[in-house]
C-alpha cells in the first residue's frame, strides 16, 4: 500500500519544512516539495498540521513487579495508550533480579510482550546483581540480543541496589562493548536512614516520600556516577528521570568538559510539584509518589529543567511510565509512605505535555521533536530506522494539530489506571493521526490497531556519543 501525506509541515532536527511524504508499505519512500509527489496514489490531507516522527518513549515499566504489586498497564493496555498519545515505540526495562540469570530475566520480559504490543518495542536490561556471570551476559546481550543499554540503581538497597564497586565493574564492561549505562542516581543508603527516622517520628503521609529523598542526595549520587564513569574511561552514562537543579548542574558540568554524560527528565518534573500534588490533603498525594520525587515549587527546578532541555544538557524526555491504581495498589501505603508503590502513569501524554512547552515559549518545535523522538532514537541505537522522517526510515508518523485541544482526564485516557496524574490539564494541541510502520492505527479519536502488530526492535549501539 502507498499513501501520500499532503499539505503538512514536516518537523525534524533541522526545523520546519512544508513537504509531502510518500509512504510505501512499512517505510517512507520519499519526501517531496509540496504538490510534486505522485498523483496516482491514496492521499491523506495534513493541511494545517505538523508531520512529526512517531514518539519514542525510552523509559517505561509495563507489568513491573514493585512494592508487592505490579504496574497496572500490561504491554497490551500500555502500548495501546501510547499509540493514542502519538508514541509509536517504547523501550521497556527487562529485569534481572538479584541471583537470577540475566538471560532468564530477559526471556520473562519477551514472554510478557510477545504478541501483545500495539506499537514497536525494545528493551533495556536492569542488572539487579553485578557479578562475573552478569558481566559476561552484558557482552552476549549486546552482540546477540540487540540490547545495548543497562540500568543500575544507587537506590533501593535489598532490591536493585548496586554498590560503587559493582557499578564500576559494569561501567568498565560497557566501555569495552559499547553499551550505555543508565543510572538511577539517588543515595539509597542515606535515604533509607531518613525514611526510618521520619516513620519513627510518626511522619507517614505521602509528602514525606519527597522530603526523605532530598535533592542533595540526587545531586550527590549523580556526581558519584559521573566520577565512576570517568574512572571507567568515559563509559557512556545516561542519568534517568533527573528531577532537580543541582543534579542537572552536575550533568551540565560533565558535558561542558566533553564527557559522554547524558540525562533525561520526565513530564512530571516539568509540571507537577511537591506541594500541590505530593502534598495533597490526606492520602491523596500517594497518586504522585514516584522516585526521584516531585520537587518544591518554591525552588527553581522546573525553570532549570526547561532550560536544560533548550540547551541539551537534558537530551530526552521520557515518562518513567509505571502506573498503579489508587485503590488497592497505592493504598498499600496507607499509614506508611514507604510502602506506597512508586510510579506515575503518563505514556499517553508525553507528546502533548511537551508540545504545551512549545506553546508556552519554553521549547522550539525542533527541540520538541528532538526530545520526544529523534534523540531517543540516536541515543539508543534505533536511528535512522526510527525518530526521523526521511526516505528509508520506518513510516512511524504523527499528524499533530496545533489548532486542536486536548483535555487530560481519567474519563478519557486509555491507560489502565483509576486516576490521572494530570487531571484537568488542557493542552493547546492534539494528536490527530498516528501511523505505525505505514498503518494508520489512530485517526479522528478512533483506534484501528491491534495487539500483536508491534515488533521487537533489536538495537544497535548509540550514535549520540561525543
Amino acid at each position: 500500500m502507498t499513501l501520500l501525506i499532503t499539505g503538512g509541515t514536516v518537523i525534524g532536527p533541522t526545523g520546519a519544512t512544508p513537504a509531502d511524504v510518500l509512504v510505501d508499505g512499512e517505510t517512507i519512500a520519499a519526501v517531496y516539495a509540496p504538490g510534486t509527489g505522485p498523483s496516482d496514489t491514496e492521499t491523506l490531507d495534513a493541511t494545517g498540521k505538523y508531520v512529526i516522527p512517531g514518539g519514542i518513549d525510552a523509559h517505561t515499566h509495563m507489568e513491573l513487579p514493585f512494592g508487592g504489586t505490579f504496574a497496572s498497564d500490561t504491554f497490551d493496555t500500555g502500548t495501546r495508550a501510547a499509540a493514542f498519545g502519538g508514541t509509536t515505540t517504547i523501550i521497556d526495562f527487562a529485569v534481572q533480579r538479584t541471583g537470577e540469570v540475566v538471560q532468564d530475566g530477559l526471556a520473562a520480559w519477551h514472554a510478557k510482550a510477545d504478541g501483545n504490543c500495539h506499537v514497536d518495542y525494545a528493551f533495556h536490561m536492569i542488572l539487579g546483581g553485578v557479578d562475573d556471570d552478569s558481566l559476561k551476559a552484558m557482552d552476549q546481550l549486546v552482540s546477540d540480543e540487540g540490547i545495548t543499554s543497562f540500568k543500575l540503581f544507587m537506590a533501593y538497597p535489598g532490591v536493585f541496589y548496586s554498590d560503587d564497586g559493582q557499578i564500576l565493574r559494569a561501567m568498565q564492561k560497557a566501555r569495552d562493548n559499547g553499551a550505555v549505562i543508565m543510572m538511577h542516581a539517588e543515595n539509597g543508603i542515606a535515604i533509607d536512614v531518613l525514611v526510618q527516622q521520619a516513620l519513627a517520628r510518626g511522619e507517614t503521609d505521602p509528602i514525606h516520600h519527597g522530603l526523605t529523598r532530598p535533592e542533595a542526595l540526587e545531586a550527590e549520587a549523580t556526581h558519584r556516577a559521573i566520577m565512576l564513569a570517568e574512572v571507567a574511561q568515559d563509559c557512556p552514562l545516561y542519568i534517568v528521570h533527573l528531577s532537580a537543579s543541582r543534579a542537572l548542574a552536575e550533568v551540565a558540568a560533565a558535558r561542558d568538559a566533553g564527557r559522554n554524560v547524558f540525562a533525561e527528565t520526565c513530564p512530571q518534573y516539568l509540571y507537577l510539584t511537591l506541594e500541590d500534588q505530593l502534598g495533597a490533603p490526606g492520602f491523596e498525594g500517594a497518586k504522585w509518589v514516584c522516585s526521584t520525587p516531585l520537587r518544591s515549587k518554591h525552588e527553581s527546578h522546573q525553570r532549570d529543567l526547561w532550560q536544560g532541555l533548550r540547551s541539551n544538557d537534558l537530551a530526552v524526555v521520557s515518562t518513567d511510565h509505571c502506573p498503579f491504581c489508587f485503590k488497592d495498589q497505592k493504598e498499600l501505603g496507607v499509614g506508611d509512605f514507604s510502602k506506597i508503590p512508586n510510579g506515575i502513569g503518563g505514556v499517553e501524554h508525553r507528546v502533548d505535555l511537551l508540545y504545551q512547552g512549545v506553546v508556552d515559549g519554553k521549547l522550539s518545535l525542533q527541540r520538541w521533536v528532538e526530545t520526544i523522538a529523534t534523540t531517543p532514537a540516536r541515543m539508543f541505537g534505533l536511528y535512522p530506522r526510527k525518530g526521523v522522517i526521511q526516505p528509508g526510515s520506518d513510516a512511524d508518523i504523527v499528524l499533530y494539530d496545533p489548532n486542536g485541544r486536548t483535555r487530560i482526564s481519567v474519563e478519557t485516557h486509555h491507560m489502565n489506571m483509576d486516576h490521572s496524574a494530570y487531571e484537568g490539564y488542557e493542552i493547546a494541541g492534539k494528536v490527530d493521526t498516528v501511523i505505525s510502520r505505514g498503518e494508520v492505527i489512530v485517526s479522528e479519536g478512533a483506534y484501528h490497531g491491534r495487539a500483536g502488530r508491534g515488533k521487537y526492535l533489536p538495537r544497535g549501539l548509540s550514535t549520540y556519543l561525543v
